[in-house]
């Protein structure tokens, strides 16, 4: 079942937020009134994992600058993540809050706990302000996402919110054309 156009189920989950050195509480309150990309990944202490988390971190800044927060979850515990950061050179360099769902509540909620391996998939999801999912993203454990095609994802995501009568064509990026969804396109396209 697509998650697209839901609303976030209530959840409660201990984090470890990395730029503040200190455990926290998340929900599915601090994804509601700011746009927020959560990232699902299998696990702590593994190879393809550290290269996306490293990655969506490259574009932190830029997505903090669109309005975003970002949450990292796997089905590991915050004691584990906090672990990871204090002995991984990639993962050290986080700054942004990563989600323990040692419970699978959270990964199973998304659609994304692979049941057999008791991990969470590849999955990426951006939710608007309201809580509500506007776009996903899940890959093949082998397959590493590139958070670089997050950003036009979120001004698209922005621009269509905005702009409820406009829709945002393939490869759109900010200051393009739109379309406007009528009879007249119909086949002109």
């Amino acid at each position: 079942m697509s998650m697209i156009g839901k609303k976030i189920e209530e959840f409660e989950a201990q984090a470890y937020h990395t730029s503040k050195g200190e455990f926290i509480d998340v929900s599915e309150k601090n994804l509601q009134g700011q746009w927020s990309v959560v990232l699902f990944y299998p696990a702590d202490f593994t190879f393809v994992c550290p290269t996306e988390l490293a990655d969506l971190q490259e574009q932190y800044a830029t997505l903090k600058d669109l309005g975003a927060e970002v949450y990292s979850v796997s089905t590991d515990t915050h004691f584990t993540h906090k672990a990871w950061h204090d002995h991984s050179d990639a993962i050290s360099t986080l700054e942004y809050i990563m989600i323990g769902d040692p419970s699978q509540k959270i990964s199973r909620m998304f659609d994304v706990l692979d049941e057999e391996a008791g991990l969470a998939q590849r999955g990426t999801f951006i939710i608007d302000p309201d809580g509500v999912v506007q776009a996903v993203e899940i890959n093949a454990d082998g397959i590493g996402r590139d958070a670089s095609a997050l950003i036009d994802k979120i001004k698209a995501a922005q621009y269509v919110r905005e702009n409820p009568n406009e829709a945002c064509p393939a490869k759109w990026e900010e200051g393009s054309e739109t379309l406007t969804p009528s009879l007249d396109l119909v086949g002109k396209i």
